[in-house]
């Protein structure tokens, strides 16, 4: 068994003929072909609803069971992963797409040599775009800062209660490493480009005031695990958010599959924590 060449992903065009293998509906050692679509495009995760950029687009037939296959070009060699198709019946409709080799070669080496995946985290959870769209503010509201994370080190204020229950809305990202911050997919994009270790700038509105912060980030397995502060719940779909209140289910960082639905409950209002951050 010979491994198959690794080829580039940074000089393919738009037109370039590729072939797809996989086993599709479990019909295994299936080839298709077809041309390179597009190039820069995005999707987000299915497990996860993060961004995820670069895409390569193709018409290569790939369908339920292609996920995983190598993406060839016409000399054999590995450009990208099949991945994902845009279907509205779940078969193959020309749209597919797959993850550049480039940025897998970097996803293998780090498995190679840690074993996993390391991605820097801020350790905060956070409002979703369409809530913080609502309350009328720019950028991603801070519902709650890990203790003894990074967010939490560098002094980033959560959303939390006064004493009447009312909301005190957290600090506001706007900046992150000197990249504007409009919304999480803004923030997701910035973190996938930084490391484990470093130490950045961040700005954050703070009510009316600019506050600057210096945080340095954390890998995943280094966040410590705790319970969310009492008065902070999610509530399910089918819940009731707190009057007057737009729903703001908590987003975590970077696993955002447990962050749909409901709004913020008091205390016995039926709903759970926030999920843990990424």
């Amino acid at each position: 068994m010979r491994p198959l060449p690794i080829g580039t992903s940074s000089d393919l065009l738009v037109g370039q003929r590729v072939y797809a293998i996989g086993n599709p509906f479990g019909l295994d050692h299936t080839l298709t072909t077809g041309v390179i679509s597009g190039l820069g495009r995005e999707i987000q995760s299915g497990n996860t609803g993060r961004p995820i950029d670069g895409i390569i687009q193709t018409d290569a037939a790939i369908n339920p069971g292609n996920s995983g296959g190598p993406l060839l070009d016409s000399s054999g060699r590995l450009i990208g992963i099949n991945t994902a198709i845009y279907s509205t019946s779940g078969s193959s409709s020309g749209v597919g797409f797959a993850l550049p080799s480039d940025m897998v070669s970097g996803i293998v080496d780090q498995i190679i040599r840690f074993g996993r995946v390391t991605r820097p985290i801020m350790g905060i959870t956070f409002a979703p775009d369409a809530a913080v769209e609502q309350l009328g503010l720019g950028g991603v509201l801070v519902l709650d800062a890990r203790e003894a994370g990074p967010a939490w080190r560098a002094g980033v204020k959560a959303t939390s209660r006064d004493e009447s229950g009312r909301l005190i809305l957290g600090d506001v990202i706007v900046e992150l490493d000197g990249n504007l911050i409009k919304n999480s997919s803004d923030l997701y994009r910035t973190l996938d480009k930084l490391n484990v270790g470093q130490q950045i700038q961040m700005e954050v509105m703070r009510g009316e005031i600019k506050v600057d912060l210096n945080l340095t980030l954390d890998d995943l397995k280094d966040m410590p695990q705790k319970e969310l502060p009492p008065g902070i719940y999610r509530t399910f779909p089918g819940k009731k958010p707190i009057p007057g209140m737009p729903g703001m289910p908590g987003v975590p960082e970077g696993e955002a599959e447990e962050g749909g639905g409901g709004g913020f409950a008091p205390p016995g209002g039926g709903g759970g924590g926030f999920p843990s951050p990424y």
